[in-house]
């Protein structure tokens, strides 16, 4: 019996066997990437628990024992000495205004004419009334003379004489009436010229020349502030009023500094004016009013401007930075540095705040080290390493304690 022939083709079989050593290659690829990758995922924890357990690095600044200025922070509104609302006093056509509007005009400055013709004209039909009755005062007296001389030669009777004399009287009581009327007259012709009642800036004006306008209009003519010198007005916590009230009572003038929205430049340099006479319940806060020269105008009416007062020095005190200070469940309290450098917790009692530095009233003696930055990654009895004031900065996350 015959064997069955087999037809093999060896180019078939050499493609074949190459196809099965390419496949095996990428799977030895697939599989060494993926033990990197293991090996890699499987020591970062371990690298991340290194990175920990080492010396936590930080910066630290010394306690120190110094003069401490009190400050108080603030934020005030700006509000002149005088707000006047020009109004007009008599109504009638604006005939001419001659300010320009934000121009600085003094006291008694004219600012704007109303057409005086109307009053010019009621002006002078008074002083007729008034002259057509002296005329007949003096007729009236001439006349009285001669009937007390007539009655004198027992020529008239008494009652006439009486008469006479009643009608100088009545004439002399319409001739201060007329000039009464002669003065008011005078008073509405002297209102058609309306003058500065306050030294100050004016502001836009409320109407044009040719406009007819009321007299006493709620909108007025124009305003004017002043503002030389002007005040601050500005809220502080009412746990401050004491040491307030007691430099005012000793005579001493407390210093009150004006200073831009970002603190960054002093707009200028005053002191404390008044004191509100009571406190805002609703905010627990005292009023207060400070005045300042302004002579640069660098202060604007209704501007907002941050005020710093200088209201005591506390003598010799403890004092740290108000950012070493962390707060928890339990107080206030920072890290310092022991001899075996690590760090250890200290809990306080703290006083007045200034400038960035805080009095410390308790917890420190004053020749202790505290940490200012690194704060976020130290607990109780963690080593540290203290870095230079040149190297790289520290993250000075504040942590939550309990």
């Amino acid at each position: 019996m015959s064997k069955p022939s087999v037809n093999v083709n060896p180019k078939k079989s050499f493609i074949g066997r190459k196809f099965q050593y390419l496949i095996g290659f990428m799977l030895l690829i697939i599989f060494g990437l993926a033990g990197f990758y293991w090996k890699k995922t499987s020591s970062k924890p371990a690298e991340e628990y290194s990175q920990w357990s080492k010396p936590v690095p930080v910066r630290t600044v010394p306690v120190q024992r110094q003069d401490l200025q009190v400050e108080i922070k603030a934020i005030g509104t700006v509000i002149p000495t005088h707000t006047v609302n020009v109004q007009s006093q008599v109504a009638g056509v604006l005939q001419q205004i001659y300010f320009k509007e934000g121009q600085t005009v003094k006291k008694g400055q004219l600012l704007a004419q109303i057409d005086p013709a109307p009053f010019q004209v009621a002006l002078a039909q008074a002083e007729g009334t008034q002259q057509q009755n002296l005329a007949q005062l003096h007729n009236a007296e001439t006349e009285l003379q001669r009937y007390q001389l007539l009655f004198k030669q027992d020529s008239i009777a008494k009652q006439q004489v009486e008469q006479q004399l009643a009608l100088v009287n009545q004439l002399k009581g319409q001739i201060q009436a007329n000039k009464a009327q002669v003065d008011a007259a005078k008073l509405q012709l002297s209102y058609t010229k309306i003058y500065a009642p306050i030294e100050g800036r004016v502001g836009f004006r409320q109407k044009d020349a040719g406009n007819l306008i009321q007299a006493n209009e709620s909108a007025g003519l124009v305003s004017i502030t002043q503002v030389h010198p002007i005040f601050v007005q500005f809220a502080v916590a009412e746990n401050h009023l004491v040491n307030l009230r007691q430099s005012l009572k000793n005579g001493d003038k407390v210093l009150a500094s004006a200073w831009d929205k970002t603190e960054q430049k002093q707009l200028a340099l005053g002191h404390v004016q008044a004191i509100d006479n009571q406190i805002d319940i609703s905010t627990g806060t005292l009023k207060i009013k400070a005045i300042f020269t302004n002579q640069d105008d660098a202060l604007f009416p209704n501007q907002f401007v941050n005020v710093r007062l200088k209201t005591q020095t506390i003598q010799n005190a403890i004092s740290i930075p108000s950012d070493a200070v962390q707060h928890g469940a339990k107080g206030s309290y920072v890290y310092i540095i022991n001899p075996q450098n690590k760090a250890e917790i200290r809990m306080l009692k703290l006083g007045m705040t200034s400038n960035g530095q805080i009095e410390v009233f308790d917890g420190l003696k004053g020749n202790e080290k505290v940490v200012l930055e690194g704060i976020d990654r130290l607990s109780e009895g963690k080593e540290v390493q203290i870095v230079a004031e040149n190297q790289q900065p520290i993250s000075t996350t504040k942590p939550t304690a309990g």
